[in-house]
């Protein structure tokens, strides 16, 4: 039986986090949802890991979510839904995410997208929240995060057909910021995670932590949050060294404190 696994490597201050079952098109079994839920705490943890890319392995699919086989195993709808999901963990991520979508996203496939703070799709990519067509609905943040991400009536026609969208599409609606061929698809996720990477690791973790408020909060709420995490992010080491390095013209040298 292909279980599956996730594997993850590391180029410096990048880490690369990649669902590895392309036989079943990345589709996730329980032992690679518990590896993920183990591993993703672990790179907040990991001061040497400054951004992270997620990808499918294999030329077809980024993934499709939870393996199908798989739901029998669960005791039942209400054991299925305590159950830790992978998005959850993803999103609490305190460490900037790039999805490179090498081709399907699916199902919970779409939601990992989602999860992730920028999407780069290959050309060949397409994008379905699928679970319609089998009776149900996803559970993994979909809706709220397709409703935050792209027009309203494009999330209501994704959400209530099932239909997939090809990458022009989901470029068009805004649902990914590019789309490139797919040689280059990985390496360009690669190269952006290097250059956030290379960002005052606290100030990048900020800035993140306020596009999530600006979804949750009112707008002053949102600016005043702003306004707190600018001043934490003015007291740190590395602000003082960004100031030094402007005025010395030099590149500065930041140690995430």
């Amino acid at each position: 039986m292909d279980d599956g696994r996730i594997a993850f490597e590391q180029d410096g201050y990048v880490g690369l986090l990649t669902l590895d079952r392309p036989a079943k098109l990345n589709a996730a079994t329980r032992s690679m949802s518990a590896e993920l839920l183990e591993l993703i705490p672990k790179i907040d943890e990991d001061a040497s890991i400054r951004a992270v890319v997620v990808t499918g392995a294999g030329d077809r699919a980024f993934s499709v979510g939870s393996d199908i086989g798989e739901l029998d195993r669960y005791d039942g709808p209400w054991h299925f839904r305590n159950r830790r999901d992978y998005c959850d963990a993803l999103r609490a991520l305190r460490t900037p995410v790039i999805a490179a979508i090498n081709g399907y996203a699916y199902g919970g496939g779409l939601e990992l997208a989602l999860s992730c703070d920028i999407r780069l799709a290959s050309s060949s990519a397409s994008f379905a929240a699928a679970e319609i067509k089998l009776g149900w609905i996803g559970g993994g943040g979909v809706t709220a995060l397709l409703a935050a991400s792209v027009p309203a009536s494009d999330a209501a026609m994704m959400l209530l057909t099932g239909d997939p969208i090809d990458a022009a599409e989901a470029l068009r609606i805004g649902l990914v910021s590019q789309v490139l061929p797919p040689s280059e698809v990985l390496p360009a996720a690669t190269e952006l995670a290097h250059r956030i990477a290379a960002r005052p690791p606290i100030a990048a973790q900020a800035a993140k932590a306020n596009l999530r408020a600006a979804w949750s909060m009112g707008l002053e709420q949102a600016i005043q949050y702003e306004r707190e995490l600018q001043a934490v992010a003015l007291g740190t080491r590395d602000a003082a060294e960004g100031r030094a390095a402007f005025a010395e013209r030099r590149t500065g040298d930041f140690e995430g404190r």
